[in-house]
């Protein structure tokens, strides 16, 4: 859900770059784990959570002053799958990372390797290994994802068609 970037004042907040669209998706979070880049992973009660210029600050019981919270620098911020709400044509990125996609017309087009977010829409990097191409999340290039087949169908429009050579 975000990284860790360091304390923020002297009471053991935390200041977190989230992943999240919102801080909403923090407020029905009782517990938070945080994973440090060996792996080890720690279970905290979350206290508290509000937004503050570009990051959130997060509030963990336990972590009660600047020295504690700075040993927390760095590390990942996760919550339970089960925990996340989200509406029905929302997608969370490990979902869709190592799906295929194919065009309207069955041609294949590789799987998406990463994801780009921008302002505007996420942006799908597709790829069959010597060829990549670049598809903009929207409703008019994204006609039906299939979580469970790991299939993605995507519109051939003329455009598509030019960027990548089928």
């Amino acid at each position: 859900m975000g990284k860790v970037v360091g304390p923020h004042g002297v009471d053991g907040f935390l200041r977190v770059l989230s992943y999240a669209e919102s801080d909403a998706s923090f407020h029905d979070v009782d517990t938070v784990f945080l994973r440090s880049i060996s792996g080890e992973v720690r279970k905290f009660t979350l206290a508290g959570v509000r937004p503050h210029k570009q990051v959130l600050l997060m509030k963990l019981e336990g972590v009660s002053n600047r020295r504690e919270a700075e040993t927390l620098r760095g590390k990942e911020v996760l919550i339970r799958k089960e925990a996340i709400r989200r509406e029905d044509d929302a997608y969370f990125w490990h979902e869709l990372l190592g799906i295929k996609v194919f065009l309207d017309t069955g041609a294949y087009l590789g799987v998406i390797s990463r994801i780009i977010p921008t302002g505007a829409n996420d942006i799908y990097v597709v790829g069959t290994g010597d060829k990549e191409i670049l598809l903009p999340a929207t409703h008019e290039v994204v006609k039906e994802i299939n979580i469970e087949n790991e299939k993605m169908i995507v519109s051939a429009t003329e455009d598509l068609l030019n960027l990548y050579e089928i």
